[in-house]
């Protein structure tokens, strides 16, 4: 959205995400789009400098929508990957997302979204890729109560969509009224 008089016109282009098979999107092509989709969310955040939306009980800003974005990826590959490598995870006893940081509010501007953007696409590409290459095993039943990869990569897309959501966007003031 245009923030000096609030029209739609169109911002930054996402990344095309070319699907196989476009009325069964597979769990890396959903990765994929539900970065690009956080993105062009993101986008209307350019320009906010203060302020939280409380919800899903903490605070939320720009910067930590994105992190959160961001860290639940990495929590999930390292998942993938150590599953597909009969090893056990890290344990992750930091819980991000109950946790604002200080550099959360910090203003959020065109600089943010394109290095935020960068970092998501590499990483969002790098998950995908190892989904791709794990393609048989995406429905495999690991037993206790994991989930399956493809799973995984659905909790990841309705996650991203959760997170993006959260963030305020910036207020759009009208253009003053012709006199």
């Amino acid at each position: 959205m245009c923030l000096v008089c609030g029209c739609t016109e169109s911002g930054r282009m996402p990344l095309t995400i070319t699907l196989r098979d476009s009325a069964h999107p597979q769990p890396d092509e959903l990765v994929l789009q539900s970065v690009e989709d956080a993105l062009v969310t993101a986008e209307r955040w350019i320009g906010w400098s203060d302020g939280a939306q409380f919800s899903l009980g903490n605070a939320w800003t720009p910067h930590k929508a994105l992190r959160r974005i961001t860290d639940h990826l990495i929590d999930h590959l390292n998942q993938v990957e150590c599953r597909l490598f009969g090893v056990s995870p890290v344990p992750d006893p930091w819980r991000g997302r109950a946790t604002t940081l200080q550099t959360d509010w910090s203003p959020f501007t065109e600089g943010e979204l394109d290095e935020a953007t960068a970092r998501l696409r590499r990483l969002a590409q790098t998950f995908a890729l190892r989904l791709r290459a794990s393609a048989d095993q995406w429905d495999v039943d690991p037993g206790d109560g994991e989930w399956t990869l493809r799973a995984i990569a659905e909790h990841l897309v309705t996650a991203s969509a959760t997170y993006a959501s959260r963030a305020p966007a910036t207020k759009v003031a009208p253009p003053p009224a012709k006199p």
